[in-house]
């Protein structure tokens, strides 16, 4: 089972009903990936509750004035059957105007990120 494209799941039917909040089950790349989104302005807030094995993240999520979420879509792009990397010289091709989110050696980041740090790595996902 595909964890990370469960959590995008999540996120996207809950704005679809309107929402506040969705939990999800901990995990370090959960919470790197919703951190990237947290930096660039496509959910409210991040917090992780709970100790050891029952930890879980409440995702805040953040809607526009007319009531629109402000994650239109979101392309899962490397997949457990097939992972999919990419240099940092690509990644502005790859992006296309969308936020595109890489699992490097230096973290989880975004394409301006990784680009601005001249590192590639595995594409996770396109968010816009």
């Amino acid at each position: 089972m595909d964890i990370i494209a469960n959590m995008f799941t999540k996120i996207k039917n809950a704005q679809a009903v309107g929402k506040e909040t969705v939990v999800v089950d901990y995990s370090k790349l959960k919470k790197n990936i919703l951190d990237v989104l947290l930096k660039n302005k496509f959910i409210k807030e991040v917090s992780h509750k709970g100790k050891k094995d029952k930890k879980i993240i409440e995702i805040t999520l953040l809607y526009d004035e007319k009531g629109n979420g402000r994650i239109s879509g979101i392309e899962r792009i490397s997949k457990l059957s097939r992972r999919i990397y990419t240099p940092f010289k690509k990644i502005k091709s790859l992006s296309r105007g969308r936020l595109l989110i890489l699992s490097t050696p230096k973290g989880v980041l975004w394409g301006d990120e990784a680009i601005k740090e001249g590192v590639g790595g595995e594409i996770i996902c396109r968010i816009w």
